[in-house]
């Protein structure tokens, strides 16, 4: 006898519905940064929060990474579209450096979730804000969960992750109008070969992360 899979409503809408009942919550809003890794530019932090009425018609909403810089566009205006309601927040290079890479963007996604639970006037003990990765925010008032690659499993952290990177994307382009030496709208900041041949002729420029290894060691010159 051949047993069918339950279908996966709307893939990764599938996900967040049972957290949200496995925790006893009505509401949740997806947390995700963009750019930890790169050596200039901000990290962006989002949070998003998916409305039951938009969650089935955005089947194609997935992790940041895996979707093309033109579909992450396309599908940031269609979020907004249907209603999804977001919140960015960001920390510069010089809190970067004045702090470290995982505070700074552990403190953006609390700005962002602040910013976003009062824009939305939502019950606070019905919200369960998920966060991307291994990492709870800090000194955070409200019920949250780490979830690890949660960009690939929960909607709401996929829809938080698109909307992180597709603004920090457009950033990278206005940095690269002010500096064009360095090629920031094609690597947006990523250690690439190119970057890092700009980074010798030219040294760092105020978006530069002077903690991070290889801007450091140009630095120490």
């Amino acid at each position: 006898m051949h047993h069918q899979k339950p279908r996966q409503e709307a893939g990764l809408f599938y996900f967040d519905r049972q957290l949200l009942a496995k925790e006893n919550k009505s509401f949740l809003i997806g947390l995700d940064e963009a750019g930890r890794g790169p050596l200039a530019g901000p990290v962006v932090a989002c949070a998003a929060f998916v409305p039951q009425t938009a969650a089935s018609l955005l089947s194609d909403v997935n992790d940041s990474k895996k979707i093309s810089e033109k579909k992450r566009e396309e599908l940031f205006l269609e979020m907004i579209r249907l209603g999804v309601k977001y919140s960015f927040a960001y920390a510069g290079a010089s809190e970067i450096d004045d702090t470290d890479i995982l505070s700074a963007s552990l403190n953006s996604m609390k700005k962002a979730a602040q910013s976003l639970i009062r824009a939305l006037s939502l019950p606070a003990c019905d919200v369960l804000f998920a966060v991307d990765g291994p990492h709870k925010m800090r000194n955070f008032d409200f019920d949250q969960i780490a979830v690890v690659d949660g960009d690939a499993k929960s909607q709401s952290v996929a829809a938080a992750s698109i909307f992180a990177k597709t603004i920090r994307d457009r950033w990278m382009k206005k940095i690269d109008r002010d500096f064009p030496s360095y090629g920031f709208s094609s690597h947006k900041g990523y250690g690439t070969a190119a970057h890092l041949k700009a980074l010798e002729a030219f040294g760092p420029c105020p978006w530069h992360r002077r903690t991070f290894a290889p801007v450091r060691k140009i630095c120490a010159r």
